[in-house]
């Protein structure tokens, strides 16, 4: 890790759980178990690369200088989706995982019961959250629909909408393709499917708020965009599901060749569940070009934006370089 990204990593989390601190309830605060429960599994020690990201896109749409008013508070919006997954991920009914980012897991802890309710309460403030960002009004609303469709299952035509007639599957949407083909002979299209939707969206829509976030201040402004509004979201789509996939494939490789302690999670568990992954399908060696291939075709995605990009791609990059 190159001292550039360490820098960005330090201070991305820092600024995230300064805000996270300020948003959630305190432990005091009543009901003391639900709160408690939230706190555990938030401030467990993530690496925060969502609201990190979310943050360095909104920072190059706005010049890459400045951080745009409220993009912390976004970024911790999408933490609380992230952990509320993972919340969720770890139930008995789920994948039954007793540890996460090193600590015994929230159902652990405070009781399935509890846990389930912390999952609900962290999605509920972080919709709470966005809808009170100090940006105008129809910056937040293209932000909540953005985030709420990566989020979901997937979506059919709404009239008026103007959207595609068939969205893809969301993260909850990944969630369920994920359950539903264990111990099913993995193929390459569906890997791809559950990767692009389970993870990839909320990395892609972290990327893209941040950018939506960045253009309302942009637009406030008058900064001027190397690009139009349409160019700009649609190459940090490209950007987000490059990067997005490359992320769980490196994910996979390192369940297969790293030790739970390296991991601060289950080493092992997707081979044990015979989970659809990348190397099941293509085999390491594979796995690995693969994921280095898509960081080229993210990397090319941010062009016009020269060298108000550079902390976006570094932070790709980082994303194929890890060991846990």
């Amino acid at each position: 890790m190159t001292s550039e990204v360490q820098q960005l990593l330090t201070s991305g989390v820092a600024l995230t759980d300064e805000a996270l601190e300020h948003l959630l309830p305190a432990p005091t605060v009543e009901p003391h178990s639900i709160h408690r429960a939230m706190r555990h599994s938030v401030f467990a020690g993530g690496k925060r690369l969502r609201p990190i990201l979310c943050m360095e896109a909104a920072r190059m749409i706005n010049g890459g200088t400045d951080l745009p008013a409220g993009a912390a508070h976004l970024g911790s919006a999408i933490e609380m989706v992230h952990t509320y997954s993972l919340i969720h991920d770890d139930l008995p009914a789920l994948d039954n995982d007793d540890l996460r980012r090193g600590q015994p897991t929230c159902h652990v802890v405070f009781g399935e019961a509890i846990a389930i309710l912390a999952g609900d309460a962290l999605q509920t403030l972080a919709f709470q959250t966005i809808s009170q960002l100090p940006a105008p009004g129809t910056t937040l609303v293209e932000i909540i629909r953005e985030f709420s469709f990566a989020i979901g299952t997937g979506v059919g035509p709404i009239p008026g909408s103007g959207l595609p007639g068939d969205l893809p599957p969301g993260m909850i949407g990944g969630q369920v393709m994920d359950i539903e083909s264990e111990r099913a002979k993995p193929t390459a299209e569906l890997v791809e499917r559950i990767h692009r939707a389970k993870t990839g969206a909320l990395i892609t829509t972290s990327i893209i708020c941040g950018g939506l976030l960045g253009l309302g201040h942009c637009l406030a402004s008058g900064h001027k965009l190397p690009c139009t509004e349409e160019d700009v979201i649609a190459r940090l789509r490209t950007f987000g599901e490059s990067a997005g996939l490359a992320f769980q494939i490196v994910d996979d490789v390192l369940d297969v060749t790293q030790s739970s302690a390296q991991l601060g999670k289950t080493a092992g568990k997707d081979t044990a569940t015979e989970k659809a992954t990348w190397p099941a399908v293509y085999g390491l060696e594979r796995s690995r070009a693969d994921a280095t291939s898509l960081i080229a075709e993210a990397f090319s995605a941010l062009a016009p934006f020269g060298k108000s990009a550079t902390p976006l791609k570094s932070l790709a990059q980082y994303l194929v370089d890890r060991t846990h």
